[in-house]
């Protein structure tokens, strides 16, 4: 398998897909990244990385390298462009590991469950349906219509795992970063990755 497939889209969320994108390159888990033109600006607006295709690789390792979380990036990080449908993860026959969606535009999950392979997110998205791998979407918005519910019912039957962005109070969150582990967290836990981003409940 050649890694994970890690794309960032325009739904509010930013610090999700980079706190989950630096627990698997930590991991020594090769990852490639896809950032929709809106992904470009959210990650502008929200977190201040300003960045291209070009230069987003190495932006964002200079971004996780200044948290604590993200001094040890052992695996391998590359940036492909979302209009290049030439690229290797374009073809099912791309062995991925797993294809995360995090943060995933209602635009984006909708145009997945349609099937509309419109750039290089959504075709890999229907790769992954199509050969039977695991595919995370996480969605970000609310309130949902029937339309958001639909799409997410279609992909949840396609064998697509839908999960919202939507941390637990249970663990007592004493800021932002810890809303964002946990959500990293219970991301690393569907792919099968042990990990201790966030408290498990106990009685």
């Amino acid at each position: 398998m050649s890694g994970y497939l890690l794309a960032l889209t325009g739904a509010s969320g930013a610090a999700y897909g980079i706190r989950l994108m630096a627990e698997l390159l930590s991991r020594g888990d090769d990852t490639t990244i896809v950032i929709s033109p809106s992904g470009f600006l959210l990650l502008k607006e929200e977190l201040g990385i300003e960045c291209t295709p070009e230069d987003a690789a190495v932006k964002l390792k200079a971004h996780m390298n200044s948290k604590p979380w993200g001094k040890s990036l052992k695996g391998a990080l590359s940036v492909v462009r979302h209009d290049d449908l030439m690229a290797g993860v374009a073809s099912g026959s791309f062995m991925l590991k797993a294809m995360i969606i995090c943060p995933c535009s209602m635009g984006t999950l909708a145009r997945v469950a349609t099937g509309t392979s419109g750039n290089l997110i959504e075709r890999a998205a229907d790769c992954m349906l199509k050969e039977k791998r695991t595919l995370v979407l996480v969605p970000r918005e609310t309130p949902l219509n029937e339309i958001h519910l639909e799409n997410m019912l279609k992909l949840s039957r396609m064998g697509a795992v839908i999960l919202p962005a939507m941390p637990a109070f249970y663990t007592k969150p004493a800021s932002i970063d810890e809303m964002v582990d946990f959500i990293a967290g219970k991301v690393l836990d569907i792919l099968g990755i042990e990990n201790n981003l966030y408290k498990r409940w106990k009685k």
